[in-house]
């Protein structure tokens, strides 16, 4: 026993940070237990109902998905060209412009004009929430509106590759990043131009459609489903692209040893152009399942959702799919859970503290850094 009690005092002077970790959780945890049984404890006292934190829970992990789905690409293109990608949360805001301009089209096509559709505006009396862009009463739309937004996205991304970081492929990380910056205010700033800079609704209301599920304590609407049946749906089919077939192979290959993967034949121009494909359609397919939660767009959300993207993909090991698939979770969870201490203006300070306090604990992430898969 006493052999044991001094690995433990070791353990914990070789890591303070570990242990106050370890203690902080504690105590929250103790906490959040006290304010279930309606007897909070200390400066942050007070209750808790079941229902509430079944709401946090359930959101945090609607949130978490999105955000992860965004991860996956921010994360592949790092791995295989070695560059954080400061274009990535435009490409996302790409992604629900154009995705919602076309499931906007189809459901509103003969009534207003298409113009007014496609560049997701109101339309005399209609405001886009009126032309019923709904997942119960136009399925086919919010669809084809998807794979609209995938499509654009990608055809966006490659496009990009091409014209910056193309002629740039033997530059550093740092020139690549730089350029990165550029692209993504030449993206933001035609998007402002071509669809405004007003903030508006988009879908219509879900209230109607809520699906109770009482001893979880939990209220979840169509939209939300629908999110999680996409967002799981892709994720599973990249698992599948990664680990079934001859470009995953490839993939996985230049991500673990570029050099090697070029002398064994890997052909490196089509592997990254699908990095492109992949990653950035996701991006665009995150942006359009977000406005579906949120029910708002603007022309600059993904440049702010970014920062969120980046710590889960550092938090789940900046590389690394999966990684980011559960850093997204861990992130999104933290981001409507800790509202029941601190107040909601300060939650995403929250997601940041996690963030750093993996840098400082375990800077390798989750998944220990870079491997696609």
């Amino acid at each position: 026993m006493g052999t044991t009690d001094s690995s433990i005092v070791d353990s914990a002077r070789a890591r303070p940070g570990l242990l106050f970790v370890a203690l902080l959780g504690g105590l929250l945890l103790v906490d959040l237990a006290a304010k279930l049984a309606g007897v909070g404890l200390g400066p942050i006292g007070g209750s808790l109902s079941v229902d509430r934190l079944g709401s946090n829970l359930w959101n945090g992990i609607v949130i978490g998905l999105v955000i992860g789905l965004a991860g996956i690409g921010l994360s592949m293109t790092y791995s295989i060209l070695s560059f954080a990608n400061f274009s990535h949360g435009d490409l996302v805001s790409v992604g629900a412009f154009s995705g919602w301009g076309v499931a906007f089209l189809i459901a509103g096509f003969g009534d207003i004009p298409a113009r007014a559709l496609l560049t997701v505006r109101d339309a005399g009396s209609a405001s886009p929430g009126d032309i019923g862009a709904h997942i119960l009463t136009t399925p086919g739309a919010i669809l084809v509106g998807l794979v609209a937004a995938f499509a654009v996205t990608a055809l966006l991304a490659v496009a990009l590759d091409r014209t910056f970081y193309k002629p740039m492929r033997d530059r550093d990380g740092i020139s690549l990043l730089i350029a990165s910056i550029g692209a993504a205010l030449i993206v933001r700033y035609l998007l402002q131009f071509g669809y405004g800079s007003d903030r508006r609704g988009v879908t219509a209301s879900v209230e109607a459609s809520n699906l109770a599920f009482g001893p979880l304590g939990l209220s979840v609407n169509a939209h939300e489903l629908t999110i999680l049946v996409a967002a799981v749906g892709l994720m599973l089919a990249m698992h599948g692209m990664l680990q079934h077939t001859k470009l995953g192979t490839a993939m996985r290959a230049m991500a673990d040893n570029k050099d090697l993967a070029l002398i064994t034949g890997i052909p490196a121009e089509r592997v990254v152009t699908a990095t492109w494909v992949i990653g950035g359609g996701l991006a665009g397919a995150s942006g359009y399942l977000y406005v579906l939660l949120r029910g708002t767009i603007q022309f600059d959300f993904g440049w702010l959702l970014l920062l969120l993207i980046f710590a889960a993909v550092i938090l789940g090991g900046i590389g690394s799919v999966y990684g980011a698939i559960v850093g997204g979770l861990v992130i999104g969870v933290v981001f409507t859970t800790s509202t029941i201490w601190i107040p909601s203006d300060f939650n995403q300070a929250a997601a940041f503290a996690v963030m750093i306090l993996m840098l400082l604990l375990r800077p390798e992430g989750l998944f220990k850094g870079v491997s696609t898969a």
